[in-house]
């Protein structure tokens, strides 16, 4: 069967729709309490969420799905996505949740799943959930003296706040760095602030006022303006902006230029080579990190691994080779030694720890290569991207980017797996060619679907 609910990190869509439903989530919730709440043992379920009104909709509904089923809930509130992870190890649950769109706006909400191990589920997994969703409504729930109890955890915030204090060296502090932090209005706005002062930095948050309404709205690291601007105001040594979920960063330094994932890939890698630390030989990315990356990495004698898009895909892969550093060029940054999915804070406190031992200006240590020119056009379309892709005038005009880059650059067109468009990527050290191509199949993807 194929898979209609999930995509690359989940189930997402639009609030209040399919499937963003109350009435879809509570089935998932039951569908996925039955299949994980296997054994004698009293199984439970931890669910977080960002500051998504929506959220205050697919909570209760997943909530109920989960005890229908017979399993425990434990309720953690606003907390980041890898928080939600890092609990449900701690808590020895069967099954974590995390209520969010990421760096979605608003009116988008989305689920995500984690096994007993802290990692998001695998395709079967999703498959399996998905068949049972479309069961007969009664197959899974739990006679009345075996339903499940929800309870809320008051120290959640806390536990991950140690957590991440505990990834930073012991032996360094923040002490001397002002440092603007934008949590988007998301679920981090009360850890993240909270790490950075309590580890000795001086610390100016923004994005911290969630309404419901302007969780990632021009803020963020979707939308790094704002903390650009708030770096310059303050004479900050830095910035961080989180996205909503807090899953993924992205640094700004002194003078506001931003440094995107695969510099920060760039920038733990040598720091961990050079400390013995890096394991595996490599670094995990993806088909859209930049061919700067991988000829600095292969400079330094590692190995750029690309795998599909999407930080369960390079976990995947980093867990199959053995690498302990990997992440995206939108800033999922995965640091296996410490979490099992992209943590936007702890990977900031892992380039904090080279600043502080670099003791030079962030400008001066956070752009470790020179980035190959790389266009991005993210094409909406108004029916089904792959049967714009099939489109024989797109298949030309793919084939003749191809012929036109040869050796001389990559070209990746692909459909989103959390938003309706075709993204269209070309890199090249010819900035004109790699235009023109971009161009040509974006044309053509119009002309298909006009």
């Amino acid at each position: 069967m194929a898979r209609h609910l999930f995509g690359t990190d989940g189930i997402r869509g639009t609030a209040n729709q399919e499937p963003m439903t109350a009435e879809i989530a509570m089935r998932v919730g039951e569908a996925s309490g039955y299949l994980f709440g296997r054994g004698t043992h009293r199984h439970r379920a931890v669910i977080g969420k960002d500051t998504r009104l929506s959220g205050y909709m697919i909570e209760p509904a997943l909530t109920a799905g989960f005890i229908a089923a017979g399993m425990d809930v434990i309720l953690i509130g606003p907390m980041p996505t890898p928080a939600v992870a890092m609990l449900t190890r701690s808590l020895r649950a069967d099954l974590g949740v995390m209520i969010s769109a990421s760096h979605n706006p608003y009116h988008d909400n989305g689920i995500k799943l984690f096994g007993a191990d802290g990692y998001k589920l695998s395709d079967e997994a999703e498959r399996q959930i998905e068949r049972h969703v479309e069961a007969p409504e009664s197959a899974f729930r739990a006679a009345p003296a075996k339903l499940g109890k929800a309870q809320r955890l008051a120290d959640a915030q806390g536990r991950y706040i140690e957590f991440a204090k505990s990834t930073f060296p012991r032996h360094l502090r923040l002490e001397g760095l002002k440092i603007v932090i934008d949590c988007a209005n998301g679920a981090a706005y009360r850890v993240a602030p909270t790490v950075l002062w309590e580890l000795g930095a001086e610390v100016v948050p923004i994005g911290v006022t969630p309404d419901g309404t302007n969780i990632n709205e021009r803020c963020g690291s979707t939308h790094p303006e704002a903390l650009q601007a708030q770096v310059m105001a303050h004479g900050a040594d830095l910035g961080i902006a989180l996205d909503g979920d807090a899953d993924r960063v992205v640094i700004v330094d002194e003078h506001g230029a931003v440094v995107n994932g695969d510099q920060i890939l760039a920038l733990v890698a040598s720091y961990w080579k050079a400390a013995n630390t890096l394991r595996g030989g490599g670094v995990a990315g993806t088909v859209m990190s930049n061919l700067g990356l991988e000829r600095y990495l292969d400079g330094l004698g590692l190995a750029l691994h690309r795998t599909a898009v999407g930080d369960r895909y390079v976990v995947e892969h980093m867990r199959r080779h053995g690498l302990n550093l990997g992440g995206e060029q939108s800033g999922h940054i995965i640091l296996s030694d410490f979490a099992t999915t992209g943590d936007g804070l702890i990977a900031a406190l892992q380039c904090l720890a080279v600043f502080v031992v670099g003791q030079r200006p962030v400008s001066a240590m956070s752009q470790a290569f020179e980035p190959v020119p790389q266009t991005l056009r993210n094409v909406r379309l108004n029916g089904a991207a792959r049967v714009a892709l099939a489109h024989e005038g797109v298949r030309a005009a793919i084939a003749r980017g191809e012929g036109r880059l040869a050796e001389r650059g990559r070209l990746l067109v692909r459909p989103s797996g959390t938003e309706p468009v075709v993204r269209v990527m070309a890199e090249g050290d010819d900035e004109t060619l790699i235009g023109e191509v971009v161009e040509d199949i974006v044309g053509a993807l119009g002309r298909a679907t006009a």
